[in-house]
């Protein structure tokens, strides 16, 4: 029997790196955001809000990224889980997030964090987080 297993997780160095895709892509967009990155357990590693964003936004991002590494779905499935009686209950759980912008970091299969991004709407927090992780060359489920 195995009592352990090792597991990846992301680097405060790429952390840093999604972080600064992350915001030239929502300021491409044309939003202030907040971003937040976890590492593979949902501790936060890096969070960055930029000026003018509504302070809300670093909640929501913290808990998108969470959400997105807790389960490696990213946030906008959630929805339509948490709409299914037999699961309903989790969205009663206090950092889970069903608004997308919240996409798992994934490294050869592997879920090694979570990216939240708040700010714009759930569509434009989502296409600025899977901008940055493709940017960097990290997996994102279509």
């Amino acid at each position: 029997m195995q009592h352990t297993f090792a597991t990846a997780s992301i680097t405060r160095a790429s952390a840093e790196a999604l972080i600064a895709a992350a915001s030239a892509a929502a300021r491409d967009i044309g939003i202030r955001v907040t971003i937040a990155v976890t590492d593979a357990g949902g501790h936060l590693t890096a969070c960055a809000r930029d000026d003018g964003a509504p302070f809300l936004t670093a909640n929501v991002a913290i808990d998108k990224a969470w959400t997105a590494a807790s389960f490696g779905l990213p946030t906008h499935t959630w929805a339509d889980i948490v709409a299914n009686p037999q699961v309903a209950s989790l969205a009663h759980q206090p950092r889970l997030c069903a608004v997308g912008g919240g996409v798992p970091i994934v490294v050869d299969g592997h879920v090694v964090g979570g990216i939240g991004i708040s700010g714009g709407n759930a569509q434009q927090d989502r296409d600025a987080a899977e901008i940055a992780l493709k940017s960097l060359g990290f997996e994102v489920a279509p």
